[in-house]
């Protein structure tokens, strides 16, 4: 299944990507993140409750960062499996500034095993993209306490 989007973000590129790089920015944006711990350079353990439809579950796996081609490029693959099934999947970000702030682009495969793959792409993919859109409100929330914006 394929996904993609474009998000605008109140920051400029640099701060953008320093905190899509910051592994406690992770652990606080992405939704249903518990736990996210370093095994190594751009690489981590991760467990992921998601709490949507049959895709509800604990997910235990990886996440690395690749390809990095500060600051506007990178490679995120994610990897895990949970009583509901498994995910696999590997997207591409990329940033570029748009006036004061900056535009993410991004685009990911994502494959799925398991109770989770009897969804169906359609529902799948809806919630995907709804755990990305609050991934991209958190995030933004996150630049604006850091700006000191209510």
């Amino acid at each position: 299944m394929k996904l993609e989007g474009r998000n605008s973000l109140s920051a400029p590129v640099e701060t953008v990507w320093e905190m899509v790089n910051d592994p406690e920015v992770l652990r606080l944006c992405i939704p249903g993140l518990k736990e996210l711990t370093e095994t190594g350079p751009d690489a981590y353990a991760a467990v992921l409750n998601v709490g949507i439809a049959a895709v509800k579950g604990t997910y235990r796996g990886t996440l690395s960062i690749m390809d990095k081609q500060a600051p506007t490029h990178c490679k995120i693959v994610i990897d895990g499996t949970g009583a509901p099934g498994a995910i696999r999947g590997e997207g591409i970000v990329d940033l570029e500034p748009q006036g004061e702030g900056t535009s993410v682009t991004w685009a990911g495969q994502l494959q799925v095993g398991g109770l989770v793959a009897g969804l169906g792409q359609q529902i799948l993919g809806s919630i995907g993209q709804i755990l990305v859109g609050q991934f991209f409100k958190s995030l933004e929330q996150h630049l604006k306490d850091r700006k000191g914006i209510a």
